[in-house]
């Protein structure tokens, strides 16, 4: 629950401040609120019934009108159209009553008026970043947007790091196949190959084709590596936002996510601690809030790729 202030900042969090102590002590997280049932978080935490469903409430509340999702409370029936009667109080007929899909439409605009964006603002607030491949474009809406992180997974050698490389190309045409920026590349694993960039920029016929002021070059995507999750952290919370904000950053990529977090944590289990898999995905849900705030601040690409095994383990 640590989190909580952090995932949705103007949650009025006192009104629950008796629960949060419990929930800290067995590792309930906002995530745990969202998705798990609430009797099984009060078994849990021990707390009340009924006082761990009105904090789940309140939580979900507050998460809808962060994204600007109108509240799903259920409204009080409307009053039934008064019938025309012949006592003192009623009042004749004028006939003026709207059409039932005038009526709808009503409500329907005044749904979307309590939206804090509408389909047609936000198609002016899309920018994508093109994979060069068009039904892939096309099933993305565009390609990768700005403003939203988006991570991709796979199982190893399943192609991720070959498709990120494509997208620090493409992030430097201009729009609309890119948003004509810089890129910056953060590794957890190897080191960019820029071997590989220069022969993909040679062989496209795409780069081919454009005027040579145009294409994509070297000289425009920053890389670094983190080897370890304390370099990581550093890195990502401290020089990356100076970084975006010197060069105009257009495109971020974080390849990969969970490497570190992986690797840290699983040197914590081997040495008897325990995996304490519950801390893993505190960290991991930190690192996602603040790169969709970077994102979002910057209106950024921020692209993450994650590795996903074959079958279960051991935890």
């Amino acid at each position: 629950m640590t989190d909580l202030s952090r995932v949705l900042p103007h949650f009025p969090i006192g009104q629950f401040a008796r629960l949060i102590p419990a929930l800290d002590k067995n590792a309930i997280s906002t995530s745990d609120l969202l998705t798990l049932e609430a009797a099984d978080i009060g078994k849990r935490a021990q707390l009340p019934l009924l006082d761990v469903r009105r904090l789940c409430t309140a939580v979900l509340d507050a998460l809808h009108a962060d994204l600007g999702v109108p509240s799903s409370a259920p409204k009080p029936p409307p009053r039934p159209p008064r019938q025309s009667e012949s006592g003192p109080e009623a009042g004749p007929d004028d006939g003026n009553h709207p059409a039932p899909a005038e009526a709808a439409a009503d409500q329907q605009q005044t749904s979307s008026s309590s939206l804090r964006n509408t389909a047609a603002s936000l198609s002016t607030q899309w920018h994508t970043i093109s994979t060069l491949d068009p039904d892939l474009d096309r099933a993305l809406g565009g390609g990768i947007p700005a403003g939203h992180v988006t991570e991709v997974t796979g199982e190893s050698g399943a192609g991720k790091t070959q498709f990120l490389l494509t997208l620090l190309l493409s992030v430097q045409l201009p729009p609309p196949h890119g948003l004509g920026r810089p890129a910056l590349y953060i590794s957890t694993e190897a080191p960019l190959s820029t071997r590989r960039l220069a022969q993909m920029l040679s062989a496209n016929p795409f780069y081919q084709r454009l005027p040579h002021s145009e294409r994509p070059s070297l000289d425009r995507i920053i890389s670094t590596t983190t080897p370890d999750l304390e370099s990581q952290d550093h890195i990502v919370n401290f020089q990356v936002p100076v970084e975006i904000e010197r060069r105009g950053i257009g495109l971020l990529i974080l390849d990969s996510v969970a490497a570190n977090y992986r690797a840290e944590f699983e040197r914590s289990s081997s040495a008897g601690q325990g995996s304490n898999m519950g801390a893993r995905s505190a960290e991991l849900v930190k690192l996602g809030m603040h790169l969709r705030d970077l994102a979002q601040r910057h209106n950024l690409a921020v692209v993450v790729s994650n590795q996903v095994t074959p079958g279960f383990e051991y935890v």
